[in-house]
């Protein structure tokens, strides 16, 4: 297919446009015409700056969101009058909503387009979230929860697989630990904002005050995210290839061992979450809901790590770095066992730049084990992720509740050491000797 060189861009079908691979050309808009072949943008390009801040802000939007109720929890349970494990529902029934809709929306942004589908999924969060403190019972509240992690899925599931598409190869694992970073700075946001607005006006105002600010995130995003160049927009397969697909991800041995790695270290990481506030609240320690809440400053050593994390696969490799992280993860938790206020706090810091680290480097894994189907390689993850969220996340606050503190930090360390095995197994040394990693002047991203 030619083009006349003085054609402008919006008269181009947008397919082509959009970057579509082949050997066609387009006209570059100074009347040479250029490759359709799309390679990326560059690190330190101004649209390289403009995808990563884009989606941050939508990390921002969507884990403040999915998130909300964690830093008030005890306030909600002792308000509601319900356990520790029915409070922390409102954080499963909501990440169990984005763990059945992170497939589907996979699939919607193949047809429509990786930024329209994140754009729906983050607007329709947004009004919901905005819901949620209007809730008159426990039931209201966990029903709206859970429709806002459904519309929030349309993020998680697409990011990694736009970033794949619209990077270049040669820095994909640095952008996707700097998406993971935004994710940790949105997490971080959120809770630090319900605690203190929570501990003056109650959990319902503190819903509210992060739903504003993931509103300002969303809108943000909306303006920032370019638009797609290396998508191209697929045929619908049918429910008989959205299988095959599927399929295939699920018998890939590496991916399989990535998303058992997603199931059980987010699940351990949520249930250490969502129950230290619990102990912090009781005796010995006493300590109100704001101080608590700033527990969660520990999420600035995952921005750090997530990024510093995917530096050092240039030099170890991503198996060796994963399996750094899931070290780091043990070590942090063991020293959360005392009763000394500083070493629990030392210790949740490691133990959350070892988890972030570890996830980091397993979200942007898969996008490059998988040659064909990204954006299901990716929700796969993503499910396991958040499928680990919600039933590992709940059912650590029954082994809280029955046997305390101690047992569920055994538990978790006992996760994480299945975790590395895993990954060990799956991914031997060998193979990730020979395995390129990527580099400044590589093209293709390394699945070591």
């Amino acid at each position: 297919m030619k083009f006349n060189a003085n054609m402008h861009w919006k008269h181009i079908l947008p397919g082509v446009y959009r970057g579509e691979m082949g050997t066609d050309q387009r006209s570059a808009g100074n009347g040479r015409p250029v490759p359709t072949s799309w390679e990326g943008h560059p690190k330190g390009s101004a649209a390289y700056g403009k995808v990563l801040a884009g989606l941050a802000f939508a990390g921002v939007a969507t884990f403040a969101q999915l998130y909300s109720t964690q830093a008030v929890l005890p306030m909600m349970a002792t308000d509601l009058r319900i356990t520790a494990a029915e409070a922390g529902l409102t954080i499963s029934l909501a990440t169990v909503g984005l763990a059945v809709t992170v497939i589907p929306w996979s699939f919607l942004a193949d047809r429509i387009g990786r930024v329209k589908a994140m754009a729906l999924g983050i607007s329709a969060a947004t009004v919901l979230g905005l819901l949620v403190p209007l809730a008159e019972n426990f039931g209201i509240l966990l029903g709206l929860r859970l429709l806002e992690g459904m519309a929030l899925g349309g993020i998680p599931a697409i990011a990694i697989a736009y970033l794949n598409e619209e990077v270049n190869k040669a820095h994909a694992a640095l952008a996707a630990g700097s998406y993971v970073a935004g994710t940790t700075l949105g997490g971080l946001a959120g809770r630090l904002v319900a605690g203190p607005v929570g501990e003056l006006w109650g959990w319902r105002a503190a819903a509210l005050a992060v739903s504003l600010l993931a509103t300002v995130a969303a809108v943000l995003f909306l303006l920032l995210v370019p638009k797609a160049r290396g998508f191209t927009p697929a045929k619908a397969a049918g429910l008989r290839g959205a299988f095959r697909t599927l399929a295939g991800h699920v018998r890939n041995r590496r991916l399989l061992a990535l998303y058992v790695q997603a199931f059980l270290l987010m699940g351990g990481f949520v249930a250490v979450y969502n129950y230290l506030g619990f102990r912090l609240a009781a005796a010995p320690f006493g300590l109100p809901a704001t101080l608590i809440s700033l527990i969660f400053l520990a999420y600035l050593s995952g921005t750090v790590s997530s990024r510093w994390a995917a530096g050092l696969t240039l030099r170890f490799g991503r198996r060796n770095v994963l399996l750094g992280g899931v070290f780091l993860m043990v070590a942090g938790l063991a020293l959360t066992l005392t009763q000394v206020l500083a070493i629990i706090l030392l210790g949740l810091v490691i133990f959350t730049g070892g988890f972030f680290a570890a996830h980091s480097i397993g979200a942007g894994w898969t996008g490059t084990i998988a040659s064909t189907g990204r954006a299901q390689a990716a929700s796969l993850y993503n499910l396991s992720y958040y499928l680990g969220s919600s039933v590992v996340g709940w059912a650590g606050g029954l082994v809280f509740q029955s046997w305390g503190w101690p047992a569920l930090a055994a538990t978790v360390m006992a996760l994480a050491c299945l975790t590395a095995v895993t990954v060990a197994v799956a991914h031997p040394w060998r193979e990730t000797r020979t395995a390129p990693e990527p580099s400044a002047g590589s093209q293709e991203a390394a699945a070591a």
